[in-house]
């Protein structure tokens, strides 16, 4: 898999930070594996200015915290 390939899919609720478990909202590509690694909020800012740099791709959902969410008139 490609990083480029990685990072155009979005992340879904399945996706889960690799440090606690929680939902990740972060997905930082590193660039000499093409590994990847999940993030919550919390954790992708409390490791980005040391991980940021090691990536070729940072792709941050966390926008997506601050949404509201939209209700079909059946629920």
């Amino acid at each position: 898999m490609t990083a480029t390939s990685v990072a155009t899919r979005g992340l879904t609720a399945l996706d889960r930070c690799d440090r606690c478990g929680a939902q990740a909202y972060v997905r930082a590509v590193l660039g000499s594996s093409n590994g990847e690694l999940l993030f919550c909020g919390h954790h992708a800012r409390a490791v980005e200015p040391k991980l940021r740099p090691l990536t070729t791709e940072w792709h941050d959902e966390t926008g997506r915290l601050h949404e509201k969410p939209v209700y079909s008139e059946d629920d």
